[in-house]
């Protein structure tokens, strides 16, 4: 099986149409040919050998009004049947017809979570990552480790199911007073859903905040009390208050071609110097001055909101990079600088943390299987000063980093095995973690599989492609 872990459109078709519009001329000739014989016939086909011309009109029956004043339309009743096809198939599901019972002959799916965000709680001595998997939020002991023949370490609370308003949460932030736990969601719930530090089970959260369409990367200002999210599909950074609710517009929205966001991911700002760090996957487009937004319902009224209308062939690939900005960075800015280039390794750069004490960036080089550092001002196509990366890091699709300043660790949430590992903060080089946690057994490869839309079948290779 052959999956593609990258977030897929899904463009408008007229090919439905043109294929209705075929059918229905096959009717229409199936209809004429076997019509009545003889005269009718011979006209038909009579007229046919010459130029199309116009034979008949049959004019429509004249709408009757209903009670309600809205045109009476035809029942949808079958000639030959005592009820109707939504009566029948409603009967079908209560009474448990046989297609409600019927089962899958086999079924392609991960049992396990797959860990996309870490973050710490070093007050509470806890670690909690999001699963972008089975759509939950898995709170662990700092210090638990995962033994070689264990499956899979029990968490200590969970939270999930569908009161929660989880789907493909890719960010995370604890915050460091309340031990409340932000969590981002990308693909589906346009909403960052905030939970009370002790929340479990299937509770709907604290508090929500409706979020532009993709968003994934978040940071907070604690000082300023402002909240940065990057938004992959628009390009852009939005910032709220950090306590804003519901509707609220964004104070501020970071958008346009100068700014050089191609697919934002990953977000971390140094306070200290009074700058932001972006890593940028590399897919970009246009935008349409005044363009529409997404979800003009949700959307009308708002300021700073992303614009989402795209011009037509102006996608590009550049290779990934960070860029850099000063923190109140608004409109079409140009980055301060920009981290680019064969040697810096990166390969879908997606979650950042920052060192300020060290003056370090911590990029998780999601295909690259590694943790890359950098100096806070490298610039150009700059190596990093250090990586850790190699076979006994059990490092595998890295997404998520986290910079544990109180423990001096540094965390990984590793999409592709299962797990999240953790190493000294200056680890480098092919290191064996301090421990691992593991939500499946060693080794056990994730199958990759998000939001899946339309399968297909390779009969040469004997393969299921699943985009995502």
């Amino acid at each position: 099986m052959a999956t593609l872990r990258k977030h897929a459109s899904r463009p408008y078709r007229f090919g439905g149409l043109i294929t209705i519009l075929g059918v229905l001329g096959v009717l229409a000739g199936v209809v004429l040919y076997s019509g009545s014989p003889s005269e009718d016939r011979q006209d038909l086909l009579r007229a046919s050998a010459g130029p199309a011309r116009l034979l008949s009109i049959t004019p429509l029956p004249t709408p009757i009004a209903g009670a309600d004043g809205e045109m009476a339309m035809c029942q949808w009743m079958p000639a030959s049947a005592s009820t109707t096809l939504v009566a029948a198939l409603q009967a079908g599901q209560s009474s448990g017809g046989d297609f409600p019972q019927r089962k899958p002959v086999r079924m392609i799916r991960d049992p396990y979570a797959a860990f996309s965000a870490v973050a710490v709680d070093p007050i509470r001595n806890e670690v909690v990552l999001t699963d972008e998997n089975l759509f939950n939020i898995l709170v662990y002991d700092r210090l638990d480790n995962t033994p070689p023949a264990a499956t899979m370490t029990e968490p200590k609370r969970m939270i999930g199911g569908l009161n929660t308003k989880i789907e493909f949460q890719c960010g995370l932030y604890i915050d460091p007073a309340s031990g409340d736990i932000y969590a981002v969601n990308n693909d589906t719930v346009d909403t960052l859903v905030i939970f009370d530090r002790n929340a479990k089970g299937n509770v709907p959260p604290t508090r929500e905040l409706y979020t532009p369409h993709g968003t994934f990367g978040i940071a907070v200002d604690e000082e300023a009390q402002e909240l940065f999210l990057t938004e992959q599909h628009d390009n852009a950074v939005v910032v709220f208050r950090k306590s804003a609710v519901n509707d609220e517009s964004p104070i501020r929205l970071l958008q346009g071609d100068r700014t050089k966001l191609e697919d934002p991911h990953g977000i971390a700002i140094d306070t200290k110097n009074q700058l932001m760090f972006v890593s940028n996957y590399g897919n970009s487009h246009q935008k349409r001055p005044g363009g529409t937004f997404y979800r003009p319902d949700r959307t009308a009224g708002k300021q700073n909101w992303p614009v989402r209308e795209q011009v037509p062939g102006s996608g590009k690939f550049s290779p990934p990079s960070i860029t850099v900005y000063a923190l109140d960075a608004t409109g079409d800015t140009p980055p301060l600088r920009v981290i680019e280039g064969p040697k810096t390794q990166m390969n879908w750069p997606a979650h950042l943390a920052i060192d300020m004490e060290r003056g370090e960036l911590y990029v998780a080089n999601d295909m690259g299987d590694s943790i890359l550092i950098f100096s806070t001002a490298a610039t150009g196509d700059a190596a990093p000063v250090r990586a850790i990366q190699g076979p006994k890091t059990h490092l595998k699709n890295p997404t998520g980093v986290y910079l544990d300043l109180e423990n001096d660790e540094v965390w990984a949430a590793n999409f592709g095995n299962h797990s999240a590992t953790v190493y000294p903060r200056g680890a480098s080089g092919d290191v064996e973690p301090l421990r691992i946690i593991r939500s499946g057994p060693l080794d056990e490869p994730t199958l990759g599989i998000g939001n899946p839309h339309p399968v297909a079948y390779d009969s040469k290779r004997e393969e299921i492609l699943v985009p995502n």
